[in-house]
Order: structure tokens, then C-alpha cells, then sequence
């Protein structure tokens, strides 16, 4: 089987940590050769941070390369678009369409760019979008967007719907499984 590539973008604090822990989990659990690296930016001031995630019958390096990514998983829109030239041609970005305004733009020094997923689509990138946020709150919690997001990316995978909860119950704490299941199954049947 060939390497596969996910790629979790978003900003700190998000959970893209847990959504690659919850990812990781269950592809090992699939009996794939995982790796995963995570990449801080200024991830706890609201700055870009990015995860790979990398599965296979054997995988000898944890990063994804330019035009490598079968899936991006992004948690904000100017996310998508900051990673899309890692996506390979065919490939498919799950989009939460929240926006999040980056510090240039919460000073004044920039603007939010307009049309962002217009743009990917445009240049022929598959964007699935998915307001995480509201299907988030709707389970219970604000800060199950990752959970929710990977719900959507669950939909793209040949992996039972039952797996993908019982590795939620793995890598969540026990206090958070129900909200994070429900969360899990609004991403994947919206």
C-alpha cells in the first residue's frame, strides 16, 4: 500500500494536537505504520500550527513535502490557503469556514483576505466545507471543532464509523467522550 498523507492545519489552540493523537490512534489501532510531527508556530499565541500525520505498510519519514497532502484538515479558511500547495493533485481539503483574524489583522497591519476558498476553488482544489464551529456548540462544546472535523475527514476514509469512536474513547478524556462522539457523528453525517 502506498504512504498516505494527512495534513491538520490550524491555529493553537484549536486541538489539532488531539485530532492527530485521535487520527494516529486509530490508524495504528487499523495495523498502519504511523508517524506523526507536529510543527509550532507561536501556537500559544493564536499562531499557525501544523500536524502531519503519515500512514502506510511502512513509513521512514514523519513529513509531508510540497504537493504530497492526499488530505488537509483545516480548522480556519486563510489555514486552507496558507497549506494548499501541499496538496497533491487529486487530493481534497475539509474546511471549517470559520474565520480566525491571524495578528496582522487583529493590529491593522493586514487584511483578512476575501474569498479564500473561492480562490482554492477556482484553481480546481476539492474543498469540502463544514461550519465546525456551529456543529461543535450543537454537541455541547466550542472546543470540539477538531472532533467534528474529523468526523467530515472520517466520511473520505475506508474505515468503519464504530472504530473511529472507540478511538475517540482511547484518546479522550473520559469526561469529554460523549460530547466528542456526538460531535464525531455531526461531522460525519452533515
Amino acid at each position: 500500500m502506498e504512504t498516505k498523507n494527512v495534513m491538520i492545519v490550524g491555529v493553537g489552540g484549536q486541538g489539532s494536537l488531539l485530532a492527530s493523537k485521535l487520527l494516529g490512534a486509530l490508524l495504528t489501532d487499523e495495523g498502519y505504520d504511523v508517524k506523526v510531527s507536529e510543527v509550532h508556530g507561536m501556537s500559544q499565541r493564536g499562531g499557525s500550527v501544523v500536524t502531519y500525520v503519515r500512514f502506510g505498510e511502512k513509513v521512514y519519514s514523519p513529513v509531508i513535502s510540497e504537493g504530497e497532502a492526499d488530505f488537509i484538515v483545516s480548522f480556519e479558511k486563510l489555514e486552507a490557503a496558507r497549506y494548499a500547495n501541499c496538496l497533491k493533485e487529486g487530493g481534497k481539503i475539509v474546511v471549517n469556514v470559520q474565520q480566525i483574524d491571524p495578528m496582522p489583522v487583529i493590529t491593522g497591519a493586514a487584511e483578512y483576505p476575501e474569498n479564500i476558498l473561492e480562490e482554492l476553488k477556482a484553481k480546481e482544489v476539492f474543498i469540502d466545507e463544514i461550519d465546525a464551529l456551529k456543529l461543535a456548540e450543537q454537541a455541547g462544546s466550542s472546543k470540539a471543532v477538531n472532533i467534528v472535523l474529523m468526523g467530515r475527514l472520517a466520511k473520505y476514509f475506508d474505515i468503519e464509523k464504530e472504530k473511529w469512536l472507540s478511538a475517540i474513547e482511547k484518546t479522550v478524556k473520559p469526561q469529554f467522550v460523549e460530547i466528542n462522539k456526538k460531535a464525531f457523528e455531526l461531522g460525519f453525517s452533515s
